[in-house]
């Protein structure tokens, strides 16, 4: 910790290509703040190496021959993990996508995201904040649009606020500073945005916002 407040962000690359896990490897070791403890093939032996290692974050595939990401991801959400999950995918029109979330990750980005952007990524997963790429929230809107017939209101000028800062990752601590308010109050808007979107947590309601014009 050079300055005494950064910190190094541990993490494993989970992944049946071994191109990509060299390449993602490289990428992170040569940037300063992160560290790769290990490298797995499959959600099987990745479940393994993250009960081994504890790291910070799990960089993880999806459809792997031997144990896929979302398998995978429940296992470490059931186990009580501390790692956060970060999926890498290769193509945006995965049908895993929601099943991701839903077990546990933490965020969804694609494999052709540009360095600045994964490494952003990373640290954001590792404090626990959602990640999603505008791109894969697209893909994800026909999964968590409300059923026919729900309420469809409209969002507040404050609750769009929030809902910016949520997408860009922002905690809820950090978005209560920035608009003067409490975090309670910031909880109850989220609750407010949730039930207007017809979302059950932050990444749905991010991609349904995206569909919708709301962002982006």
């Amino acid at each position: 910790m050079a300055d005494g407040t950064a910190r190094t962000i541990t993490l494993i690359v989970v992944d049946d290509h071994p191109v990509v896990r060299d390449g993602l490897r490289g990428m992170f070791e040569s940037a300063p703040g992160f560290e790769v403890l290990g490298e797995a093939a499959d959600g099987v032996e990745g479940v393994d190496l993250a009960a081994r290692l504890d790291p910070d974050v799990v960089l993880m595939d999806l459809r792997m021959p031997g144990g896929g990401g979302v398998a995978a991801i429940a296992e470490l959400t059931r186990r009580g993990a501390r790692s956060k999950v970060l999926v890498l995918t290769t193509y945006d029109t995965d049908s895993d996508t929601l099943q991701a979330i839903e077990a546990g990750a933490t965020g969804y980005l694609l494999k052709d995201a540009p360095r600045d952007e994964l490494f952003t990524a990373v640290r954001a997963a590792a404090d626990g904040r959602t990640v999603l790429s505008p791109a894969v929230a697209s893909r994800l809107v026909s999964r968590v649009r409300m059923p026919v017939g729900a309420a469809d209101q409209s969002l507040s000028a404050r609750e769009r606020q929030v809902l910016e800062l949520v997408a860009k990752g922002t905690p809820n601590r950090e978005i209560a500073a920035e608009l003067f308010i409490s975090e309670a109050t910031v909880k109850t808007h989220l609750t407010h945005i949730f039930g207007k979107l017809g979302a059950k947590d932050r990444a749905a309601a991010v991609a349904v916002a995206y569909d919708r014009g709301i962002l982006g």
